[in-house]
């Protein structure tokens, strides 16, 4: 009876590792015999794939109650085992082989069958029943030597992305679905998971280099996500730096190898400190024709649109990055007030832009409705905020939502045409394509009210659109979509995406 519960547990890690098996040679392109993406059709009949494990684990439980005696029986009995692989291979593969013809038939298949058949995936077969009954379709043998020869798919756009905690493992397309739908949530239960987890960690620091996780599509365009093997906590270690710098120079080089013709830089890849590595990196390599982008001024534009039209005045607080600067200078051209709490960010912006000084203001004021936020926001510093502020974040991470009196915005995000290929759950990302090539991509995934779970990554790849508007649109002044302007200044053309 104490293995009903062990099994179960080994039934799971056995699907579950070859669910991340089969999305990571999906992603990859190679041997692929059909590109049909995924959609959240697809995941939605495929949320049950468990059900057949919980109904296993009853049945056994049921029989141990029933057949109480006969379960004292050794762990291992080689005779047993035996005779247990010839049933298999012969009378159940027989009567699985009848039995699958007979679902086949017009009657079942129109009421029952076609359900199963409704999705593109791995079919198991009994191919010496096929080969004795003259069922091997023709074309199997051309097709099989056709998908052993693909190489791996090309793609057009990568977008470079890292682990944050050692949980984020979980939240990859490769991982679990249910967790994908809230990748900035930890579960009490990942706990157990520790195992699975340090294994995961003890593998990034022995495999270094970037790996592929997701794959999308726009018409013509080949969009993929990679991962660089490193954790939030290790972006921040002075010692490893050089190591995570080496990685992205590699990422950049095999993307350039593959054709790839944009690669964008996500979450900590965009520091500056790491943009200043990729910079000199690219000056030593001249042969490179990839164009590697990270983006600011996109999300200043997005933040920009996201401020309520009466506003006369923010207070901006976080790391002065090059968003916060952009930000900034763009908000004293319209003529609206920016506040300064610390005198190092008021001197840091004066030094971007002397000109920022009529509507740049340094005061110790916690009383303005509207903050810019970005990294390096405190608890305490929230907590003077007066009621009903409006917290807009800037930065990559959104600020931890302790305040039940105020009104949190998202990361800057915009719409994403229906046309893309291969999502199957709800993310914001923001994207910039300007003539320096610079992109920008934040992501914050939702709860998909259809689905109930969604399948995906916290990554996702959506600048296609800036690819077509820096190729086709280079003398455009304004993009609209969705009745939603894009601004465009210093040579820039904005645009971003929610996914739903």
């Amino acid at each position: 009876m104490f293995l009903v519960f062990p099994f179960l547990l080994f039934r799971f890690a056995h699907y579950q590792l070859w669910i991340s098996v089969s999305r990571y040679r999906t992603a990859k392109g190679n041997n692929r015999i059909v590109d049909k993406s995924l959609d959240f059709e697809q995941v939605d009949r495929e949320r049950s794939w468990d059900d057949q494990i919980v109904l296993n684990g009853i049945l056994f439980y049921a029989a141990g109650v029933v057949l109480r005696d006969q379960f004292n029986m050794p762990f291992f009995k080689a005779d047993g085992t035996i005779i247990t692989l010839l049933l298999h291979w012969g009378p159940a593969e027989f009567l699985y082989y009848w039995l699958h013809r007979a679902l086949h038939h017009h009657y079942l298949y129109a009421r029952y069958h076609s359900h199963h058949h409704s999705s593109i995936v791995t079919e198991p077969n009994c191919p010496f029943y096929d080969y004795v009954y003259g069922t091997v379709d023709k074309s199997t043998d051309s097709l099989y030597e056709t998908t052993i020869k693909r190489e791996a798919e090309s793609p057009d756009v990568v977008h470079l992305t890292h682990l944050t905690t050692p949980d984020s493992i979980y939240h990859l397309p490769l991982g679990f679905p249910s967790l994908s739908s809230k990748p900035q949530a930890s579960k009490w239960y990942l706990l157990f998971m520790w195992p699975v987890t340090l294994w995961s960690v003890l593998l990034t620091w022995i495999y270094g280099h970037a790996f592929i996780s997701e794959r999308n599509a726009f018409k013509k365009l080949k969009l993929q996500a990679w991962v660089v093997p490193k954790y939030n906590m290790q972006y921040f270690s002075k010692w490893q730096r050089e190591t995570i710098s080496k990685l992205i120079g590699e990422a950049i080089q095999d993307a350039d190898k593959k054709g790839a013709k944009v690669l964008s830089l996500g979450l900590l890849n965009q520091h500056e400190e790491f943009s200043r590595n990729i910079e000199l990196y690219i000056k030593r390599h001249p042969q490179l024709k990839i164009k590697v982008v990270d983006g600011s001024s996109l999300a200043a534009a997005i933040v920009l649109n996201c401020i309520p039209k009466e506003t006369t005045q923010v207070l901006l607080r976080g790391r002065i990055s090059k968003d916060a600067c952009l930000l900034v200078q763009a908000l004293c051209q319209k003529g609206i007030q920016v506040v300064t709490l610390q005198e190092d960010d008021y001197k840091k912006l004066l030094k971007y832009d002397n000109k920022l000084e009529s509507n740049l203001v340094p005061s110790a004021r916690y009383d303005v409705k509207v903050w810019l936020v970005g990294d390096g926001l405190t608890d305490k510093e929230q907590s003077k905020a007066p009621k009903g502020t409006l917290f807009i974040p800037f930065s990559i991470f959104p600020p931890n939502q302790i305040r039940k009196d105020c009104y949190y915005h998202t990361t800057p995000a915009m719409e994403a045409p229906k046309s893309v290929e291969n999502m199957h759950s709800c993310e914001v990302s923001s994207y910039l394509f300007d003539q320096n090539f610079l992109i920008q991509m934040e992501f914050k995934k939702f709860d998909s009210q259809t689905m109930g779970c969604a399948l995906s990554t916290t990554f996702a790849l959506f600048f296609f659109i800036t690819c077509i508007i820096a190729l086709q649109s280079q003398e455009m002044n304004l993009w609209k979509m969705n009745g939603i302007s894009m601004v465009h200044g210093d040579h820039s053309f904005y645009f971003s995406c929610i996914i739903c």
